[in-house]
């Protein structure tokens, strides 16, 4: 089980803050992606691919980075 949790844009667009996926040990970004574009839709997909996501103390674009017991995903803010 991984908790996803969303911030900004990416919140609006699954319409929730967190949920919990069952996800087997040692998955990966990439196949939280997956998971999400399932059932978000394909259209969710390419923001999925711009977003950052924060494991741990590691934040990270990379689709092969495993997991853990709680992700965050962040797409990318706008400053000024």
């Amino acid at each position: 089980m991984v908790e996803v949790r969303y911030f900004a844009a990416i919140a609006d667009a699954v319409g929730k803050d967190k949920e919990t996926l069952d996800l087997p040990s040692g998955a990966t970004v990439g196949d939280l992606r997956t998971a999400l574009a399932a059932a978000y839709g394909p259209k969710l997909d390419p923001m999925l691919k711009v977003c950052a996501y924060l494991i741990g103390d590691e934040l990270t674009r990379d689709a092969t980075a495993e997991l853990a017991a709680r992700v965050d995903v962040l797409p990318p803010f706008a400053g000024g």
